[in-house]
């Protein structure tokens, strides 16, 4: 199966990125998000990370 990394249409909080990351890995978003407000807070990375995140991965073609 060949899975790609999109941004969400269906998991979108704020640009679907947690989502799309949460469904190529096939896990729960949420993990996603409080693992970002980790980095965040403890590296102060997060908010960067995301931003880049939301401007690199492409939406999703088949939703």
């Amino acid at each position: 199966m060949d899975r790609k990394l999109y941004l969400s249409s269906r998991n979108k909080k704020i640009c679907g990125v947690c989502g799309g990351i949460g469904e190529y890995l096939n896990i729960d978003p949420t993990i996603i998000r409080l693992l970002w407000i980790v980095l965040l807070f403890v590296f102060g990375t997060g908010i960067l990370a995301y931003i880049v995140c939301a401007i690199v991965m492409p939406n999703d073609p088949n939703y």
